[in-house]
């Protein structure tokens, strides 16, 4: 099951990624909205389907953090996972709260609340998958490259944090589709390291 889950967080990480470049390159130079509107660079009405498929995207990426959490076997990797897995719902939830402050500037009280409530489900996303990902490290079970994803990504899910409030967030948000993509690959394609066998002796009298 963690495997058709990663795959599908694989797809929506992946949209994430080309979301982000499409804005960064299309969007915003073809766009007169001005960057003080919650909008921006979308119209009002053009928020409304954006919102909705960028709601789409975080659901693909919340199931596939409910894979990841599913091959966390350390206390310290589940609890992380579960923290990147409400930071996830979090996002998805926040896009149907953008829907009806499309019109409204950025400084008035709505935006204001549904940007914290961006900010919380990407801070519980980056600290999640940052205690996931150090446990990661030290558990035997992962080896290759994977064992780096998790950690990764937590990293760059806290630098987001910053990034959100400057003009780079859709290069930003590029890259965080990116580091999740190397995640659910990672979840997707690892072989755990088997047991060693234990050795009993008996010593007959």
């Amino acid at each position: 099951m963690n495997r058709k889950l990663s795959v599908l967080g694989l797809v929506g990480a992946a949209l994430t990624t080309v979301s982000g470049i499409t804005i960064e390159a299309v969007v915003k130079p073809a766009s007169d909205v001005s960057d003080k509107m919650w909008s921006y660079p979308w119209t009002s009405d053009s928020l409304v389907p954006a919102s909705l498929a960028n709601a789409a995207l975080h659901l693909l990426v919340l199931l596939g953090t409910i894979g990841f959490l599913q091959v966390m076997t350390q206390r310290a990797g589940r609890v992380g996972g579960a923290l990147a897995t409400a930071g996830a719902a979090i996002l998805f939830l926040a896009e149907f709260a953008s829907l009806p402050i499309a019109d409204q500037r950025l400084d008035e009280t709505g935006p204001q609340l549904v940007g914290a409530f961006f900010g919380l489900g990407v801070a519980l996303t980056g600290i999640g998958l940052t205690m996931a990902g150090i446990a990661v490290l030290r558990s035997p079970e992962w080896t290759g490259w994977q064992r780096y994803a998790a950690l990764v990504a937590g990293v760059w899910s806290l630098v987001m944090i910053g990034v959100s409030a400057t003009s780079a967030l859709p290069v930003g948000v590029a890259i965080y589709g990116l580091t999740l993509c190397a995640l659910f690959a990672a979840v997707r394609t690892r072989r755990p390291r088997a047991a060693e066998p234990r050795i009993s002796a008996r010593i007959e009298s």
